[in-house]
């Protein structure tokens, strides 16, 4: 029998890139997101490109009740969610921590940190019950090192990385699964929501150098939740060549 794979966030970058990747492999796809336009032209693309089984759950993961809702919705035959890739998240804007904006802060960390617990916690109770299940977080190699004007970004990825070794030790008794994968630049939507649309300000983060693209990442969780029972990738760090960690970039002309 075919599993169930839930992606977070699936309606561009990463998430897509992944949808398509376990589609091709004949996965149940659970895919949500905000945008249930875009989850609906995700969900009709699949099942045209590669007759996959797909559902959309369209909500705000910043919020429980929404999350709770959602997840009480999937069908039986879409049960029981075997892997859980928590890869929505974001980053907003690059200040000076004396400048940084409200909102921007609460958006971060209820996206990237309260997101992640929120479905991770609703899923496991099944999980634990089956003694089975893997859970894929994508953090960042901003949570590896913090840079110049990412402190709250880089703060959230940070936690990304310190939940989940504490959930790799707390289900450990469960047998379940857990990994972090901390990608660099990539280049996706990531930058044009970091300048809140602003085109050229997106476009200057990958001047000068070969960035990943999304379905290098997508590649990586295939290969991670692919491994044999006995094995557990606990941790993956990617960049570009031209990239050493968060802020060490190698430009073409600098």
């Amino acid at each position: 029998m075919n599993k169930t794979v839930l992606i977070t966030g699936a309606t561009s970058g990463f998430g897509l890139a992944t949808a398509r990747v376990f589609a091709q492999h004949q996965y149940r796809l659970i895919i949500t997101g905000r945008r249930s336009d875009r989850l609906e032209s995700i969900k009709n693309e699949l099942i045209k490109e590669f007759s996959a089984q797909v559902l959309t759950l369209c909500f705000d993961i910043r919020s429980l009740q929404q999350t709770r809702v959602a997840l009480n919705q999937i069908p039986a035959d879409f049960k029981p969610v075997d892997i859980l890739i928590n890869n929505a998240g974001l980053a907003l804007n690059l200040a000076s921590i004396d400048e940084g904006d409200f909102e921007d802060w609460d958006t971060m960390i209820d996206t990237n940190v309260k997101g992640i617990l929120y479905i991770t916690r609703l899923l496991l109770p099944e999980m634990k019950k089956r003694k089975q299940g893997h859970i894929v977080n994508i953090s960042s190699t901003a949570g590896k090192e913090t840079y110049r004007y990412g402190n709250v970004y880089c703060a959230t990825k940070h936690a990304v990385d310190s939940l989940t070794k504490a959930m790799r030790i707390d289900l450990l008794p469960y047998g379940i699964k857990v990994s972090s994968i901390s990608p660099g630049a990539a280049e996706t939507e990531f930058s044009l929501v970091r300048f809140k649309g602003d085109t050229e300000r997106a476009k200057h983060v990958y001047r000068g150098y070969q960035p990943l693209h999304a379905e290098d990442i997508a590649n990586t969780i295939w290969y991670v939740v692919n491994q044999p029972e006995h094995v557990c990738i606990n941790d993956v760090v990617i960049t570009a060549k031209a990239q050493a960690n968060s802020f060490y970039i190698e430009r073409e002309g600098e």
